[in-house]
């Protein structure tokens, strides 16, 4: 089975101008602003199951989704989609958007940007999610690292918050996007030390040589062999197709060299990792 852990969700009316100024630089080539269900859907032919979400990123990337879209896309979708809610705790009605998202569109996890919101992992603000979470078995997947858009602070995206709060929260299930680029030697060593802590390889491809690096260290460290980093794409930064070439041919820009490679077993158990049987307690029934 293959699962996209990281697919994002929108219709236009969600797309600000800021979108298409800021996703210039977000890679090579365009990003095309079209992530409405049906396309989400034709886009992922390839995967299995598909976690998706959309974004509350107005003021810094241009995206001002909402969790209805994310619930319509599941109930259009059901065996396909698996929907995770939006959080941007500067908003006042933050936790009643949450509740309503959890209770009453049913969806199993939350989404959260703090260097989009611009509000650090270690904000007061962000306790109420935490506990939630927490009570209500929801895992919780952050985007962490850099990013394209001019209004986010960067240090908001940063490992090392996740490990104090993975320590004060160790029921709280917790996943780094992206492995934190470009601080993935901490989001691995945090990965590594923290139970509860997760990581993903969305949206890495199309820099090999920092993507290379970044799984060799991870073999390294031996996350690896943990079921610590799952799969995924970052659509519609990226494609289904695109996002399995690169892994699978991350071994090429070496070939001829005495550099070390990346193992069959490591690429195997990234693009086949299952976060249905780990990132809930006790798992989660589909």
């Amino acid at each position: 089975m293959i699962v996209d852990c990281h697919v994002n969700l929108w219709k236009p009316e969600h797309v600000r101008p800021l979108f298409a100024a800021g996703t210039t630089h977000a890679r090579p080539g365009a990003v095309s602003p079209l992530a409405d269900p049906d396309t989400v859907r034709a886009a992922m032919e390839e995967v299995d199951k598909a976690i998706v979400f959309t974004l509350r990123y107005a003021d810094s990337a241009g995206i001002d989704g909402d969790d209805e879209v994310t619930a319509e896309a599941v109930r259009k979708y059901p065996d396909k989609f698996v929907g995770f809610a939006a959080v941007d705790p500067r908003r006042a009605d933050a936790m009643d958007l949450l509740e309503h998202a959890v209770q009453d569109l049913k969806l199993k996890g939350v989404k959260f940007g703090p260097i989009y919101n611009g509000v650090s992992l270690l904000d007061p603000r962000m306790v109420p999610v935490y506990e939630y979470c927490v009570r209500n078995n929801l895992p919780l997947t952050m985007h962490m690292g850099t990013t394209f858009a001019q209004n986010a602070p960067i240090e908001y995206g940063r490992p090392l918050a996740v490990d104090e709060i993975a320590g004060r929260y160790p029921d709280l299930k917790m996943i780094m996007a992206h492995m934190a680029h470009p601080w993935a030697e901490e989001c691995i060593v945090v990965a590594r030390k923290r139970p509860n802590v997760y990581c993903e390889v969305s949206a890495l491809f199309y820099r090999p040589w920092q993507f290379y690096n970044i799984l060799v260290t991870a073999q390294e460290y031996r996350i690896t062999e943990r079921d610590k980093i799952f799969w995924g794409t970052d659509f519609p930064f990226a494609e289904v197709r695109e996002s399995i070439d690169g892994l699978r041919n991350i071994n090429a820009q070496v070939e001829g060299t005495a550099l070390p490679r990346v193992s069959s077993e490591t690429i195997d158990s990234i693009l086949y990792s299952n976060p249905f049987d780990h990132w809930w307690h006790g798992g989660l029934s589909l």
